[in-house]
């Protein structure tokens, strides 16, 4: 029983971790540039895509991830220019490019690719061999995983007290003061939209490394998925203005999927989940938006 429950333990925390990459990028866009991004779900199993091709053929399997992020980053690109050069409304933005992403996703990998046992990932490569060989497949993903989670936090902290990195949160707070500083607030969103995007490609090539596996439906929720996360952490840590903006996202992650682990403990079928997803986003958006008029 014990056994049992430790697995699980640890299931949770290497989801949530993965996951915190992709929570991360939708804190840039709808906390910081205030910016509903629906090219989420396209850029999602855009990274997980890129990732099983490379991985099929070879690559290794560190450098799928920077190939992940760069197509990541070509897809909010693309959403960025079609926003500010276009100006297009921001949410058709989003769906004009998670539509495309869609075909471009089927052309890349099909509609599923699996990745055979053999094929090194980052979690079986000569380095996670090397530097945690001894430890449980498991145990050895966890660890993978929160380094990865982590140092990209403390990246994006260190990012978020450069010059740039505050001139996103000026966009979303005031765009004319930005302007007022002579700055040009659509290259600054399409910035920030490129960050994202290439951060919640980067989960979606740990989430194919980790299930090895692709599925051209597995970005299906994830929007919804990020912004619940990224709310959870915003009401949890409301009074809390010293916790960083990332250290809420991670929070947020780990304790959705701890809800969802507990909902398929409790006999929920498999094929409810996305209901009790969207249930549950409900629920905190109207626990926040209570919080909110209280204070």
């Amino acid at each position: 029983m014990m056994e049992v429950f430790f697995n699980l333990s640890v299931n949770v925390l290497i989801q949530s971790l993965i996951y915190a990459v992709l929570t991360y990028g939708i804190y840039i866009t709808y906390k910081i540039l205030d910016f509903p991004d629906l090219t989420v779900d396209g850029s999602f199993p855009l990274g997980a895509a890129v990732s099983a091709l490379l991985l099929v053929n070879g690559a290794d399997p560190w450098l799928t991830i920077v190939a992940a992020a760069l197509s990541g980053a070509l897809a909010g690109l693309f959403t960025g220019i079609i926003h500010v050069k276009f100006k297009v409304r921001d949410l058709l933005a989003g769906i004009i490019t998670m539509t495309a992403l869609f075909s471009l996703n089927l052309q890349i990998a099909g509609s599923n690719l699996t990745v055979d046992r053999a094929t090194p990932t980052i979690f079986t490569s000569g380095i996670a061999m090397r530097l945690f060989g001894g430890l449980s497949l498991s145990l050895r993903k966890l660890i993978i995983s929160a380094l990865i989670a982590f140092a990209i936090k403390i990246l994006l902290d260190i990012f978020f007290k450069t010059k740039y990195g505050m001139l996103l949160f000026a966009v979303g707070d005031n765009e004319r003061f930005v302007t007022s500083l002579a700055r040009d607030k659509g290259s600054v969103k399409i910035m920030g939209l490129v960050i994202s995007d290439a951060l919640v490609a980067i989960s979606g090539c740990l989430v194919c490394q980790e299930q090895r596996s692709f599925s051209a439906t597995m970005g299906t929720g994830q929007m919804v998925f990020g912004l619940a996360a990224v709310i959870i952490g915003s009401t949890v840590f409301r009074k809390m203005s010293f916790v960083k903006g990332t250290s809420c996202a991670l929070a947020g992650s780990l304790i959705y999927k701890l809800c969802i682990q507990i909902a398929i403990l409790l006999g929920l079928p498999a094929n409810l989940l996305k209901m009790v997803t969207a249930v549950l986003f409900l629920v905190i958006l109207i626990v926040g938006q209570s919080r909110t008029r209280e204070a």
